[in-house]
């Protein structure tokens, strides 16, 4: 089986690359860690939203292009190789894929046209603080119609419009879509360790919300939706990972000491063969979840759980030993390793750690075991 992206989606990688390397350069991510007020850039969303990347994987009965989910995740790679401060991992990760998910007839008519368009910016708040997420700790109610709690952090949560939030209810945990621009809303945002992807404490006071998806079946339609955002945020991981390993190999080469390329060195040489082998580790696990996502295949819960926890781990090395090998101008303001190494900590956070990836990867393959006995078993 080949995993391997086509000839036209290889053409639309490349296209996607060129025009970052116009629109978003490293200068772009760096205006808006400097000057944090909105927490994204823009100018730079809406050149993106005219590319028509928002409507990618959106079907044209909803307002979207409909080219499917490999093309999404090869554009996300390069939105990660170029670290762009947008809100397209919220708005199309999540929220889009909530609504494609969940979301009734009314919903997905009414908010996709939007998505795809790039009007609209939607986040999913879902956390309430550091911890393992389950039922009991769940604070923000729905009772009524309207929502009560304070959801923290929130990415994207300052410049969203909508948000599709978890929160208990009469049936248990329920999802519930909210007007963030409405009454009973108070949003602040949060220092992160990444400001160029903007987080928010969202407060709800009374908050006018409608359901979204099964009564009480929150936390099960939530754990679906993070499993395809999770594809999709690996190949994100996957291009800033690969940029990294680009930087340190080029800094290496021109870099010289006591006569030497620094990369004439073992110490060196090991050093990025071992990201080059996390990455190529990460590669093979995201293509795996490309298809298993494109395919809606019975793996994708098992496959995208491995390409989380194999991205995460390689943007996080990739990106310290990025730093580690431009040696003390590395550790600088002005060199441009810390933006990487601040967006490989934001996105092993975003939906959740990689602790409880890994642990939500042993019990799936522990439960496909067990099916696959008894399976067996009965034959």
């Amino acid at each position: 089986m080949n995993f391997d992206y086509t000839d036209e989606q290889k053409a639309l990688k490349d296209q996607a690359r060129r025009f970052l390397s116009d629109v978003s350069p490293p200068g772009v991510a760096r205006r808006v860690l400097e000057a944090p007020a909105v927490g994204f850039d823009e100018a730079l969303w809406k050149r993106i939203a005219e590319q028509g990347w928002c409507g990618a994987a959106i079907p044209e009965a909803y307002g979207g292009f409909e080219f499917g989910y490999v093309e999404l995740c090869a554009l996300a790679e390069e939105l990660g190789r170029a670290l762009a401060p947008v809100p397209f991992a919220s708005s199309v990760y999540q929220f889009a894929e909530a609504l494609l998910q969940a979301g009734s007839e009314t919903q997905k008519h009414e908010l996709l046209p939007l998505i795809a368009s790039g009007e609209l910016i939607g986040t999913v708040a879902f956390s309430e603080g550091p911890g393992v997420l389950v039922a009991q700790r769940i604070a923000v109610r729905y009772r009524n119609g309207a929502l009560t709690g304070t959801k923290l952090p929130v990415t994207d949560g300052a410049a969203a419009d909508r948000a599709i939030v978890l929160a208990q209810s009469d049936d248990g945990p329920g999802l519930f879509l909210v007007d963030l621009t409405g009454e009973g809303v108070a949003r602040h945002s949060v220092d992160t360790i990444d400001p160029t992807r903007g987080a928010a404490s969202i407060t709800f006071r009374g908050a006018a919300a409608e359901s979204l998806g099964m009564p009480g079946k929150g936390l099960e339609q939530l754990a679906r939706i993070h499993d395809r955002a999770a594809v999709m945020l690996a190949f994100e991981q996957l291009g800033g990972a690969d940029r990294a390993l680009e930087m340190a190999r080029d800094y290496a080469l021109e870099r010289y000491a006591f006569g030497r390329q620094i990369g004439s060195y073992q110490a060196i040489k090991h050093k990025l063969a071992d990201v080059f082998v996390n990455n190529e580790v990460a590669r093979a696990n995201a293509y795996f979840g490309a298809w298993a996502l494109s395919s809606n295949a019975p793996e994708l819960p098992v496959a995208a759980a491995a390409a989380r926890v194999a991205a995460s781990a390689a943007y996080w090395f990739a990106s310290k030993e990025n730093i580690q090998t431009h040696g003390g101008i590395g550790f600088t303001w002005e060199a441009d390793c810390h933006l990487f190494y601040r967006r490989a900590r934001h996105l092993g956070l975003v939906i959740g750690a990689q602790r409880d990836w890994k642990r939500r990867l042993a019990d799936r393959l522990e439960t496909q075991l067990a099916d696959e006995l008894s399976g067996g078993s009965r034959e």
